[in-house]
């Protein structure tokens, strides 16, 4: 597959450096995060060695032909599913309520991050196959069958964060290439339904409903299931404008803000960075969708575009969710901040998702060699 192991010089100046560029930046302004909420260079070394692979990484994949990589979707989206079967079934490790890692070594992997893209492309080659014809019944309950499969298999860990983003990735490629909009309401009320039945039932774990329903009123969960949130208000306030400076946060001194290196990360450039801190960090984030959105409306094929999309659909909801979630607007899940937070899994995927929004951008205009 890899003919050569150098990029083409006519093919890389279609490539865009912007985008790669800005990633870069917000691992390495993370890693100085990791650090400073930890005390301890350890975990922001792992991560920054996590980079240097899923640079590697992204390299390997711009030498292959995106449209090389269709023929082998079915293979990617069914080795995702396995993995989650082996992960549910067999290896699964179970931390802290969620059977979402494998163990490999002293490190784990979460299948669910890797299954998630294999969706991704799963959903672009049958829409291709489709012509883009959603709306018939017959392709749109095909697409629906193959986003189903793998979604169950996480919500059997249970990891609701995982299932929220793997739902909003499905929703934001059928929405944008046109399904019915009453199909899309129809879609959400039955969703809702689902969760009011299963809300009594033994299959919703307990945990969820707490964390679905204490984010409303955090002051009654003030030393239980909102502590979190309790804690990570405090220090995004005590930022104030210009922060209270590197490693001197408050809240992280007293080591108060559970998982304050992973899902609650942004509380830490919040209280130590302060607002500048998080303009500066939201602003890399708005020019690295807004490249990507570029990149998905000028694709040369429709296979191209939804798997732009299904990439920018992973980003955007999960800034959501976990900004929303250490600012009080969201439930609290473990949703970790893209590229910001610690996590190898998480770094690696999403750096293979930008790595073919990266491929399909250079390679969308036919190249005369």
């Amino acid at each position: 597959m890899f003919e050569k192991l150098t990029i083409n010089k006519k093919l890389r100046s279609h490539l865009d450096f912007v985008l790669i560029t800005v990633t870069i930046i917000i691992v390495l302004f993370g890693c100085l995060n990791i650090n400073s909420a930890l005390k301890t260079m350890y975990y922001a070394k792992l991560q920054f060695n996590w980079l240097l692979l899923s640079l590697a990484v992204v390299y390997f994949t711009l030498l292959v032909d995106y449209k090389l990589i269709k023929n082998y979707v079915p293979i990617i989206y069914w080795t995702g599913v396995f993995l989650l079967v082996l992960n549910d079934f067999v290896l699964g490790k179970t931390t802290k309520g969620a059977t979402a890692w494998i163990s490999i070594g002293s490190r784990a992997i979460q299948p669910s991050e890797f299954a998630k893209l294999g969706m991704i492309l799963m959903l672009a080659l049958l829409l291709e196959q489709m012509e883009g014809k959603i709306n018939e019944p017959k392709n749109f309950f095909k697409l629906v069958f193959y986003a189903f499969i793998p979604m169950s298999l996480i919500v059997i860990q249970p990891d609701m964060g995982m299932t929220m983003v793997s739902f909003f990735i499905v929703l934001g490629i059928f929405f944008i290439f046109g399904l019915d909009l009453k199909v899309i309401i129809g879609g959400f009320v039955g969703i809702i339904g689902l969760v009011l039945a299963l809300w009594n039932s033994s299959i919703m774990p307990a945990y969820w409903k707490t964390r679905l329903t204490s984010f409303l009123t955090p002051e009654e969960f003030s030393q239980g299931a909102t502590f979190q949130l309790q804690q990570s208000l405090i220090g995004i306030g005590s930022g104030k404008l210009f922060g209270e400076g590197y490693g001197q946060g408050v809240q992280l001194e007293g080591n108060l803000i559970p998982e304050a290196f992973t899902d609650f990360i942004f509380a830490v450039v919040a209280e130590e960075w302060g607002f500048i801190g998080t303009l500066f960090l939201l602003t890399l984030y708005g020019i690295l969708i807004y490249r990507m959105i570029k990149i998905a409306k000028e694709s040369g094929d429709l296979f191209g575009s939804v798997v732009a999309i299904g990439v920018v659909s992973t980003f955007v909801f999960s800034l959501i969710q976990n900004i929303g979630m250490t600012i009080g607007l969201m439930p609290v899940t473990g949703i970790t901040l893209p590229l910001m937070s610690y996590g190898g899994s998480s770094l690696l995927s999403n750096y293979i998702g930008i790595a073919l929004v990266l491929n399909i951008g250079m390679r969308r205009k036919k190249i005369i060699f």
